[in-house]
């Protein structure tokens, strides 16, 4: 029997178009969103090969709108929207507003209906959170005030972008009164959030935590997306609500469970991937021949989004309580249109408000505006520029306050910490007793926000798949130490960043054995591998309680780590061991002190220099060419840059720092004890 494989085809064509464009736009240092769309463009009924059914596509697309929603209501923030409020709400609304009128003004010259003109400036007025989000983290931007009152105000545009899905329905509704088909579109939608906020909240979130208690992944996973897609169905078919409103609201009941991250890491890959056919089947949607006769509407349409949009902006900034540089970043983050614009135009498409030639013009400036916003991000030092020559301007922009330096501009001789769990948090807490400056890169906004709320300097983004390496001042740090527990974002973290500072020390975790030679070659000065230093220390232990001898015990595990450590230079093993040798004795400390330019000792042999008998310090090894040397002999004279590594109490250690250099009492200088 013949089997209809129709929509497996659509599925498969759609996913391997969309990797291929996805990758040559990421090589091309585009959004990935274009590399979707084009691969949804071939595979179009409006270009020759392989036609997708666009039945099955569209389907598809409804829910990658589910998953997306999902995510956002998953990581809505009522409490940062408020903290941004004076700024965000007033500029949300004056902005999507005239934003509106300019698209719907500009479409009534073209002759279109009222309907469609409302349609194409609704979708228009609402930029991307991808894009947005994308572009803050690329320009180190995110964690700024600026970049939270861009995000507040995004957050805000996406509520009246739900609650306009809502009412569209109205505006093709049979009723003979309009207000009350309003009114009875907001009463059924008021119920179902009423019944979402009091009744789903406790019931979604005591069943995930059971489901959680059972242990099993796969359980989990199906009750997150049985909640996802169930709860946006339900919504629709019981109450009239649109599936983007009730996946929203899912994802908002979500996030108050005790298990909400774990449910924002199961939902990642399903949001990912059915958005990825989302954009695809946007594509499909696209006649390059009605793009292309219609060239000019759509040219004015990207001038409109990109410049006209960041216009607005900048000239709300006379009205709002911002500084000058926040209107300008949010300028920049604003000038571009994406998923949810798409979502409001094949709603209009669906309700027979917007014809497709007409949404296919919105998708292709759409396309255009993704391209452009990058550069709009570099403009942003030159259009500070220009206002600051405008004294009556600038200071009517700074009418709410002085412009917050970003604090990265300002960071010198500072440790950068990619990755602030469990390790990266006892770095960072030592390094704040020694007063050092250091700069965290955090992926996880939340937990980006709360370091930044204790006053730790954190960035937000991805330092593998982002240009945030770029604005952490690489080459005028002292280190940089990499604590991702992932190996593969390890190594392309360690390879960018030494592409970008070759002098810049790097000291990476390394998650197996198997990864240190990889690490290494691509630039990491220092790789340890936690797992088999841990395990060291307990057969460290282990041994001396059955008694065996330190020195016994220090050859099972120089045996052990040099096979581990084979792919590293023997003088970048040499500090460990000799590190865990002393450590394994009790009452004495060991301290690496390097020979400076003009160090008295610097010329001298061991014996003329006479350190333990004028400090009470052993000289028991001396690190110099990358080689280590055990108990040097009293006849090596010392150069400079010598590493000693000395023995003793700390009042002994002290006194040998101020012997090999007589300014560090001056200088104020850490040294590595």
């Amino acid at each position: 029997m013949h089997q209809d494989f129709t929509l497996f085809a659509t599925i498969t064509m759609a996913v391997l178009l969309a990797f291929i464009g996805g990758f040559i736009a990421r090589k091309l240092k585009l959004p990935t969103l274009v590399g979707y769309l084009v691969a949804g463009l071939v595979i179009s009924p409006f270009t020759p090969g392989y036609t997708a059914d666009t039945n099955a596509a569209a389907q598809l697309a409804e829910m990658g709108v589910v998953f997306m929603m999902f995510g956002v209501g998953l990581h809505f923030s009522l409490k940062d929207l408020w903290n941004v409020r004076a700024i965000a709400i007033p500029g949300a609304i004056l902005q999507t507003t005239l934003s509106t009128l300019l698209g719907l003004a500009i479409s009534r010259m073209w002759g279109w209906s009222f309907e469609a003109g409302l349609v194409l400036g609704l979708s228009i007025s609402v930029a991307s959170t991808v894009v947005l989000l994308r572009g803050l983290a690329d320009n180190g931007l995110v964690s700024t005030p600026h970049g939270r009152v861009a995000i507040g105000w995004l957050v805000f545009e996406d509520l009246a972008t739900i609650a306009i899905l809502v009412l569209m329905p109205v505006l093709v509704s049979d009723s003979g009164n309009p207000l009350l088909s309003v009114t009875w579109a907001l009463v059924k939608t008021a119920i179902f959030v009423v019944i979402m906020l009091l009744v789903g909240a406790r019931l979604l979130s005591w069943l995930l935590t059971q489901i959680a208690h059972t242990r099993s992944r796969e359980l989990f996973i199906l009750a997150v997306v049985a909640m996802a897609i169930g709860i946006s169905y339900l919504a629709y078919e019981l109450f009239g609500v649109s599936l983007a409103l009730g996946a929203f609201l899912a994802g908002v009941v979500v996030s108050e469970s005790d298990v909400h991250h774990q449910v924002g890491a199961e939902v990642v890959p399903f949001r990912d991937f059915f958005a990825v056919l989302f954009f695809v089947s946007v594509g499909m949607l696209v006649d390059p021949a009605v793009v292309l006769a219609n060239i000019d509407k759509v040219l004015i349409l990207t001038l409109l989004v990109v410049c006209g949009k960041a216009l607005i902006t900048l000239l709300l900034g006379l009205v709002l309580p911002s500084s000058a540089r926040t209107m300008i970043v949010v300028a920049a983050g604003l000038s571009q249109i994406g998923e949810f614009s798409f979502i409001v135009g094949s709603t209009g498409v669906a309700l027979g408000l917007l014809a497709a030639e007409q949404y296919g013009l919105i998708l292709a400036a759409a396309v255009l505006s993704i391209l452009v916003n990058p550069l709009m991000f570099r403009l942003i030092q030159p259009v500070e520029k220009g206002l600051r020559g405008v004294p009556f301007l600038w200071r009517r922009m700074e009418r709410g306050g002085p412009t917050p330096e970003a604090f990265h501009e300002q960071l010198s001789d500072h440790v950068i910490i990619v990755g602030y769990g469990r390790v990266g948090r006892h770095i960072g807490s030592l390094l704040q007793r020694l007063n050092l400056p250091f700069l965290v890169i955090e992926q996880d906004m939340a937990h980006a926000t709360e370091l930044q709320q204790q006053g730790i300097k954190t960035m937000f983004g991805d330092a593998a798949n982002s240009e945030i390496l770029t604005h952490v001042c690489l080459d005028c740090a002292r280190a940089l130490v990499v604590t991702v527990p992932n190996e593969t974002t390890a190594e392309l973290i360690v390879a960018a960043s030494h592409a970008i500072s070759p002098a810049t020390p790097i000291i990476v975790r390394a998650a197996t054995e198997d990864r240190l030679d990889d690490l290494v070659r691509l630039g990491a000065t220092h790789v340890i591998n936690p797992e088999l230093e841990g395990g060291l220390e307990i057969l460290r232990y282990t041994l001396l309680t059955l008694d065996y001898s330190t020195g016994q015990i220090q050859q099972y595990i120089d045996a052990i780590r040099g096979d581990a450590y084979a792919g590293i230079a023997p003088g970048e093993r040499g500090h460990p061991v000799l590190d865990q040798l002393l450590m394994s004795t009790r009452g004495v400390e060991i301290a690496w002190l390097p020979l400076g330019p003009g160090s008295p000792l610097i010329g001298r042999t061991l014996a003329e220099a006479n350190i333990r008998s004028r400090v009470g310090a052993s000289v028991v090894a001396l690190a110099r060419g990358g080689q280590i040397t055990a108990n040097p002999k009293s006849h090596v004279r010392f150069v400079e840059g010598d590493l000693l590594g000395l023995i003793g109490d700390p009042q002994e250690l002290a006194a040998a720092d101020l012997l090999i250099d007589p300014n560090v009492i001056t200088t104020g200088q850490n040294r590595q004890f």
